[in-house]
């Protein structure tokens, strides 16, 4: 599907699609919500659900372009290693920016369940395919686990409480703001992000090629940490806000999605075979550590119904697995 070009074109193709994804998935997540706010949609089910596909478009996108184009290990590689770097970098990060507040539901749901996911991938990968119906299977457990996860974080409060009503002049202008130029900004939005990715993974492949390393490589890093951008800025925002709930939130839902969703319809796409026996032996494993991680970081164990926190210590040990996961990556595939 994609035929050769120049290298500086390929660079030119992935700074490109990076900056338009960046931009597209802001403008998609910024119509949406005022979309889903028009038409009375809760500020739960925008944060978690809307927001929460919307900072995740870019990997479904990647993801799914990159198995029409039988490509299989940019595929999962950007999947997988946007989990990675969600928790790894960017909780580490915010922690680094602002020790964090986690609350015992949080740590007691969120890390058992995100590691059970990586659990669940290993196994239905391990024969290295992910056939139709194995995708579906991810599907399904999406369909199941999405509502009841949004369920269970809104019962006990994991996310942000809403804001104080707004003036009656806000009030106003944000009746009176067009629902069109939201719907315009949606649709645009979504068009350009389809668009960049198909650059991004153009640019990547072509990258991979000239440079003699493996698309899993490039997967893992470089596109992952772009296509992760936008899960980034609203962490690194929310941490200098000190809306811990809403950063936890972000990324657990996004992981979720990551490993369900976008994993589950590239592969109904097009199954992903021949990938990379590192995807098995190394990502997915670190990526139940690090969920078991938010647990055994975030727990307050000397009082357990006491909220417990990612401090800045937690940030570095984070971001140092991360360096040093990147350059055994780096290592391992270019050995």
């Amino acid at each position: 599907m994609y035929t050769d070009i120049p290298l500086w074109t390929s660079l030119l193709f992935m700074i490109g699609g990076f900056v338009a994804l960046a931009w597209s998935s802001d403008a998609f997540v910024d119509g949406a919500s005022k979309v889903a706010k028009a038409m009375g949609i809760s500020p739960f089910i925008i944060g978690m659900v809307i927001i929460g596909f919307g900072t995740s478009a870019p990997e479904l996108c990647v993801s799914v372009m990159s198995g029409l184009s039988d490509h299989s290990n940019l595929s999962l590689g950007n999947a997988y290693g946007s989990c990675v770097f969600n928790i790894a970098a960017i909780l580490g990060i915010a922690a680094l920016i602002r020790p964090l507040v986690v609350k015992p539901a949080t740590a007691i749901c969120a890390a058992p369940l995100l590691t059970a996911l990586s659990l669940i991938s290993l196994f239905l990968l391990r024969n290295g395919v992910c056939s139709h119906s194995e995708a579906i299977i991810l599907l399904v457990l999406f369909a199941i686990i999405m509502p009841l996860y949004c369920w269970f974080d809104q019962k006990y409060s994991l996310m942000p409480k809403p804001s104080a009503p707004a003036k009656e002049s806000d009030a106003g202008d944000e009746a009176d703001a067009p629902i069109l130029g939201a719907v315009v900004k949606l649709v645009t939005g979504l068009l350009v992000l389809v668009g960049s990715s198909h650059l991004l993974v153009w640019g990547a492949v072509d990258f991979a090629r000239a440079m003699g390393v493996s698309e899993l490589m490039i997967g893992l890093t470089i596109v992952a940490a772009g296509t992760s951008l936008p899960e980034l800025a609203s962490a690194v925002a929310s941490a200098r806000r000190g809306e811990h709930e809403f950063v936890l939130g972000n990324i657990v839902g996004s992981n979720i999605f990551n490993t369900l969703a976008v994993v589950g319809i590239a592969s109904v796409i097009s199954p992903a075979r021949d990938f990379s026996h590192y995807i098995l032996s190394r990502d997915l494993p670190l990526m139940a550590v690090l969920s078991v991680c938010i647990f055994a970081f975030g727990f307050n164990w000397h009082k357990p119904k006491s909220p417990g926190s990612f401090n800045r210590v937690d940030g570095f040990v984070w971001l140092l697995v991360f360096v040093l996961y990147t350059a055994f990556v780096i290592y391992s595939e270019t050995h």
